[in-house]
């Protein structure tokens, strides 16, 4: 079976313990088997506390960050790449802690808007730190996705075809793509394509919307998208990813440039998006549990 997952960001700014507990009680309510947590400030973090509720809950978790400017992996300062690497390396502990095996987002460049092209030197520090991170989570049992990005919150890739040679060239048995469909729809050709090209070197998937508000109010092809999941017979997680400034993450919001009030009411968005998943999911043949909205 596909977990079905959701973003945090869907119920909460922050990972406090109260938002811990609105953040997996309604996952779980609204049907889902997986919460992928936001790393971006885990000051607030109670990681027992989080692990418990997961555990009481039966989700599983997945972990992902960016960074900012001044740790940027892909810098040509050895100093900010020193910061970036620590800061990849406490995501992965606190994944461990949590009980999760996977940790994702954008661990090889800062999370924004570029002004240059990524540099020789930037690159070979971006493969060096992937390589130390990668060996760091393999001792830990946890996978790294390389989640592919568009051009205005990355400059080292933004295609599958660029992930998939960045992790050659890391040469880590433990790092996957991951790919997201609002991504997708800015940078790639077509929905197909990428996914098969991948193959099984897909490990995980953000379901988002061109305007990453409701599932099917935008233009993103799902039933494609869903059809290439099925024909590399993709068993990993499929995560419904959403924002609004309805709920606010101090710093993340103005990284992903959350303006707009896409919505209001999470769980309606959250119900909604289950169902829209799951009946996509099973359209195309892919194994997703029957049991939630």
């Amino acid at each position: 079976m596909n977990p079905l997952g959701i973003h945090a960001l869907v119920w909460a700014g922050d990972l406090s313990p109260a938002s811990a507990h609105k953040v997996i009680e309604n996952s779980k309510a609204a049907g889902f088997d997986l919460v992928e947590l936001s790393l971006h400030d885990p000051s607030t973090l109670d990681v027992a506390l989080t692990r418990r509720l997961l555990e009481e809950q039966q989700l599983q978790v997945g972990c992902s960050r960016g960074l900012a400017f001044n740790a940027d992996v892909s810098s040509e300062d050895p100093a900010c790449v020193a910061r970036g690497v620590a800061l990849l390396e406490q995501a992965v502990s606190l994944t461990q802690a949590l009980g999760g095996t996977y940790f994702g987002g954008v661990p090889y460049s800062a999370l924004g808007k570029y002004n240059h092209p990524l540099t020789p030197g930037g690159r070979r520090n971006v493969v060096g730190s992937l390589r130390r991170l990668a060996a760091f989570a393999a001792e830990r049992g946890v996978t790294i996705g390389i989640e592919v990005v568009n051009r205005y919150e990355s400059n080292v890739i933004n295609t599958a075809r660029q992930a998939l040679q960045l992790i050659d060239d890391v040469g880590a048995n433990n790092m996957v793509v991951h790919l997201d469909t609002y991504h997708m729809n800015i940078e790639e050709i077509d929905f197909v394509k990428p996914v098969l090209e991948c193959g099984d070197r897909l490990g995980y998937v953000h379901i988002g919307e061109s305007h990453r508000g409701y599932l099917g109010s935008g233009t993103i092809d799902f039933t494609s998208f869903f059809h290439a999941l099925a024909q590399i017979d993709y068993r990993g997680p499929i995560t419904f990813e959403s924002f609004s400034s309805a709920v606010v993450a101090q710093g993340l919001s103005n990284d992903l440039a959350v303006w707009r009030n896409l919505w209001q009411d999470g769980m309606d968005l959250a119900t909604h998006a289950h169902g829209f998943i799951k009946a996509q999911a099973k359209g195309a043949g892919l194994g997703i549990a029957d049991r939630g909205y």
